[in-house]
């Protein structure tokens, strides 16, 4: 009797789900992006047909991208508009700071527990390249690198939970930054950074938590929450795409 060969190939639908599934996840991680690096101001409308041709897929995929955006506050649709990307209110900025705060401080004390000393060491150069990009680097590394330290940071406290609870706030805490920062720099205060370290270094964590207090009091203090400063950053994102 003659055996028949099994078939180890997955179906077309199969395929194609997970050819979608992949191509989603660039859409929302080059949208992310974008909104993380500024290139992307809030309130720009969100282009579903110019994003769809880009990728080559359907809008029904881009929608379902944008749907996780959404959902983690980076995009907000507006009814009969469209999407766009999100303007957070300054009761939302101030609960994100505040957020941000009690994260930190938390994963300061899991960090000095748990943290390897090589695993320090590699943070410690870590603020050095920091400095030298700061010094040499173009605009975009800067933008790139400036929350980067906190995350790796966040890493090192072993547990992924609250490292995905602090990336998500400093996502959307770059919104903020971008409608409602006076005093603009950037850097994400590399000074800081080093002296953080070399308090997790010591063991010390009192004056580790005591630094990073000053350090996202010194970024907080670049905003004015106030409407009329965020409605002023939108007004000259405008001016900035027709002139």
């Amino acid at each position: 009797m003659k055996k028949t060969r099994r078939q180890s190939l997955k179906s077309p639908a199969a395929v194609d789900t997970s050819d979608n599934d992949d191509v989603s996840e660039r859409i929302r991680n080059t949208l992310a992006a974008a909104i993380g690096e500024g290139a992307l101001k809030p309130g720009t409308k969100i282009l579903e047909e110019a994003i769809a041709e880009h990728f080559g897929v359907s809008r029904t995929v881009v929608r379902g991208a944008l749907g996780v955006l959404e959902s983690d506050h980076l995009l907000e649709r507006k009814r009969n508009r469209g999407t766009f990307v999100a303007e957070p209110t300054i009761e939302q900025a101030k609960s994100l700071f505040e957020a941000r705060r009690k994260l930190e401080r938390l994963l300061l004390e899991l960090v000095i527990s748990r943290a390897t000393e090589e695993q320090l060491d590699a943070l410690e150069r870590l603020t050095d390249e920091e400095e030298h990009i700061h010094q040499h680097g173009d605009e975009k590394s800067k933008t790139v690198l400036s929350g980067k330290f906190h995350i790796v940071l966040a890493d090192l406290a072993g547990n992924p939970v609250l490292t995905e609870m602090l990336s998500k706030v400093v996502a959307r805490l770059s919104l903020v930054m971008s409608l409602y920062e006076e005093d603009r720099k950037d850097d994400c205060g590399a000074d800081h950074h080093r002296m953080i370290v070399a308090a997790l270094k010591s063991k010390d964590l009192a004056r580790a938590q005591d630094l990073m207090e000053h350090h996202l009091a010194d970024i907080e203090g670049r905003v004015r929450l106030t409407e009329g400063q965020g409605d002023r950053h939108t007004f000259l994102a405008v001016l900035e795409n027709f002139s």
